[in-house]
């Protein structure tokens, strides 16, 4: 089923060919071999392409760490107790968590979104409600969640794009908080690629054995009763999803849609991704995988999106903390192609002849 194009603001349109074509020529003739710099230079190119400019650049970094809460907590699926998601949202808000620390080191801002706490936070400077309830049902015995609270969460997170546009946003990094949601996240991820619960499912907040043993029982139930239709995105968020997933989700296509890149953090944001490339296909050369989750079934959901992690340092905090960091390899790509002299321009001769 086709998101609404109200969701999204319009249709994603393709990378500009044109763009992409002058950048890689320009990288052919810039001062180093061919390809010497790796996936810097396939990253400028793809840059280029969903900016529409030969030498891009990037000034405004955003980050929205969406927070919710989720039902099947009841199954103990969890090390942490629920009330930790308002908690950490408070943290957020004071500037005190790692995505803050990191967002300062990178020099990008930080959007908090309550999508769906269980906990009532009340008005807070610096909090943008968009709580479609407090929080979602158990997707072990049921839908966790209507069709409708689908939708509306997918619209928050593109509502939120929109607000931020007008603020300056050249890059995207959708990040979260939910006690729990790597059990919605493993489902998702199980309902789209086909692969069963146990080969997927990790340790999360830092389950033990009873614990995973859980989560792999209360995702395989959850499919089971739901029976989540891989066709219909949608389907798949509400019956075994989360409202911050959805928003993340929401929020993706609205950047896509508007031509920006978004860099994809970990195991959550990922699943966010999965739907959304549900919803719209064309959305995927507007990802930028950050890095890959030390989650054990992150890197099958990279591969059944088609995306190659920028950085592997075994993290699986989420919160949007490694595509934090993965914002200065876009920047640094950026730059290279559009700093770095040409032979020509440096006056040496070789040109593209490598060395």
């Amino acid at each position: 089923m086709k998101l609404e194009r109200s969701l999204i603001g319009q249709i994603v349109p393709p990378l500009d060919e044109e763009a992409m074509a002058a950048a890689r020529a320009r990288q052919d003739t810039l001062t180093k071999p061919p390809g010497s710099l790796g996936r810097l230079e396939a990253l400028s190119i793809q840059l280029a392409g969903i900016y529409g400019d030969p030498t891009p650049t990037i000034e405004h970094k955003v980050i929205i760490t969406m927070a919710g809460d989720h039902g099947v907590i009841a199954e103990g699926v969890s090390a942490f107790p629920q009330e930790i998601t308002a908690q950490m949202v408070t943290n957020f808000l004071n500037g005190g968590a790692a995505i803050n620390v990191l967002a300062r080191h990178v020099g990008a801002r930080v959007v908090v979104v309550d999508m769906g706490v269980a906990a009532d936070i009340g008005p807070s400077p610096g909090l943008v409600s968009k709580k479609v309830a407090p929080g979602t049902r158990n997707l072990a015995q049921g839908p966790a969640m209507t069709r409708k609270q689908a939708l509306e969460a997918l619209k928050s997170g593109a509502e939120i794009v929109e607000s931020e546009l007008g603020c300056g946003l050249d890059i995207l990094a959708v990040g979260e908080m939910g006690i729990g949601n790597t059990t919605p996240s493993t489902a998702i991820a199980a309902a789209f690629t086909g692969q069963p619960p146990v080969e997927l499912a990790g340790r999360g907040t830092g389950v033990d054995d009873g614990g995973l043993s859980r989560k792999i029982k209360a995702v395989a139930r959850g499919l089971a009763v739901n029976q989540p239709d891989p066709d219909d995105a949608i389907d798949v968020l509400a019956k075994v999803g989360g409202f911050e997933i959805g928003g993340m989700a929401g929020a993706m296509l609205a950047a896509a849609a508007h031509g920006r890149p978004v860099m994809v953090d970990g195991f959550i944001a990922t699943a966010a991704a999965m739907v959304g490339v549900g919803l719209a296909p064309t959305m995927q050369p507007y990802l930028i995988a950050g890095h890959l989750s030390n989650e054990r079934g992150h890197r099958a959901m990279l591969d059944w999106l088609g995306l190659d992690p920028l950085l592997d340092l075994d993290m699986r905090l989420g919160e949007g903390t490694g595509a934090a960091l993965s914002f200065s390899l876009a920047e640094a790509a950026c730059k290279v192609l559009s700093e770095m002299a040409t032979f020509a321009e440096a006056g040496l001769s070789g040109g593209n002849e490598g060395s």
